[in-house]
């Protein structure tokens, strides 16, 4: 009987692991009241931190980096194009092309281009910017962050970006 004990814990743990949501292993599930739709996207600029909101009360949070003064901005904004491991030319046609999957690539793991100017939300090939004003305006990703919220997010999402 007192095998049995450690036997069913190990088994229960292992279960809960295999059964754990998502959002569990990337960003952490939040309260987030805030009246908009599940499967919006909202840049708490200011907090370094995007919520995709799951339902009117929770909300995945994940942190960010986000535009240098002068940079950022606010508004609302639509996912125009969605891409792994994209190619980046700071001017494309003008400068080098570091290759998807470069560690020298600024876009990282994936992207989400927005319909508005040339932004995006994307993966870093620096996390250590992470949490900071950092960007031309971009929202930056840990790369296994970018890639939970890719998989979540149709062409179409609606994304506030807040000051």
């Amino acid at each position: 009987m007192t095998l049995l004990r450690p036997v069913a814990a190990t088994l229960l743990f292992i279960l809960a692991l295999l059964t754990a949501s998502p959002a569990a292993a990337r960003g952490d599930l939040v309260a987030f009241r805030s009246g908009y739709q599940p499967g919006t996207i909202v840049v708490a600029t200011s907090q370094r931190q995007l919520f995709y909101v799951v339902d009117g009360g929770r909300a995945i949070r994940y942190p960010v980096g986000v535009g240098k003064a002068g940079m950022a901005w606010h508004g609302i904004a639509y996912v125009a194009a969605k891409h792994i491991r994209p190619a980046w030319a700071r001017i494309p046609g003008r400068t080098p092309t570091y290759p998807g999957g470069s560690p020298n690539n600024p876009m990282g793991a994936a992207a989400m281009g927005l319909d508005r100017g040339n932004y995006a939300i994307h993966g870093t090939n620096d996390p250590s910017s992470i949490g900071g004003f950092v960007s031309h305006g971009c929202i930056r990703m840990h790369n296994d962050d970018i890639m939970d919220l890719y998989r979540r997010t149709p062409i179409g999402t609606q994304v506030h970006v807040l000051r």
